[in-house]
C-alpha cells in the first residue's frame, strides 16, 4: 500500500494529496513527501526551498507566482485551517485562468501540489495558520507578479471569513487576469 492518495483536482499537474497517518494514543507519524512514491505516481520534482510562514485570521496572501523560473509548490498547513488556491497560468493549457481550492487544515493533514506556472494564494480560515511548502525553485522576488485575488475574470470563491481580507500592500495593487495575460504574453 502506498504512503499517499494522489487525487486529480480537474487541472493538469494539479493535486490534491493525501498522506497515511499513523497514529495511536501517543500521537501520530506521517510522511509529507517520499521521492519514490511521487515518482511512481508520474510526479517527478526536485525541491530546493523550504518555506514557513505564520498568518493571524483573515489574512488573505496571493495570488503569487514567478514569470522566467516558475516555482512547482508543495503546500500543507501544520497549525489551523487554510483555503488554498491554484490558478492555471500556464500558455497552452487547456485550464488556463481556471482554479481550484481546497481547505488545507493540520486536522486533515492534506497537502496540495500546485505546479509550476500557477498563481498561488491562500485565506487564513482559523485563529491562526502555521503554512509550509516546498518549493521546486528558489524565490527571486525581481521575477514575481502577482494576479489580484477577487478578479472576476477568474472567479474565485473564497470562503467568508467574516470580515474583508487583510492584504499587504502589494497584494492590494495586483493587476487584473486580463493584464497579466498580457504581460505574459497569452492573448
Amino acid at each position: 500500500m502506498g504512503k499517499f492518495s494522489f487525487i486529480e483536482t480537474g487541472i493538469e499537474g494539479m493535486l490534491l494529496i493525501e498522506p497515511t497517518v499513523f497514529g495511536d494514543e501517543r500521537g501520530y507519524f506521517m510522511e509529507t513527501y517520499n521521492e519514490g512514491e511521487f515518482d511512481a505516481a508520474g510526479f517527478k520534482m526536485r525541491f530546493v526551498q523550504d518555506n514557513e510562514s505564520r498568518s493571524r485570521h483573515g489574512v488573505l496572501r496571493g495570488l503569487h507566482m514567478q514569470v522566467r523560473n516558475p516555482q512547482g509548490k508543495l503546500v500543507r498547513v501544520i497549525e489551523g485551517e487554510v483555503f488554498d488556491v491554484g490558478v492555471d497560468m500556464r500558455a497552452g493549457s487547456p485550464t488556463l485562468g481556471k482554479w481550484y481550492g481546497a481547505l488545507l487544515s493540520r486536522e486533515n493533514k492534506r497537502q496540495l501540489f500546485i505546479p509550476e506556472g500557477f498563481a498561488h494564494g491562500f485565506a487564513v480560515l482559523s485563529d491562526y495558520a502555521a503554512f509550509v511548502y516546498k518549493c521546486t525553485r528558489l524565490y527571486d522576488p525581481a521575477d514575481e507578479l502577482g494576479v489580484s485575488y477577487d478578479d472576476p475574470d477568474i472567479g474565485i470563491e473564497w470562503p467568508d471569513m467574516g470580515l474583508e481580507p487583510l492584504l499587504s500592500e502589494k497584494d492590494k495593487t495586483q493587476p487584473s487576469y486580463k493584464e497579466v495575460k498580457k504581460i505574459l504574453g497569452l492573448e
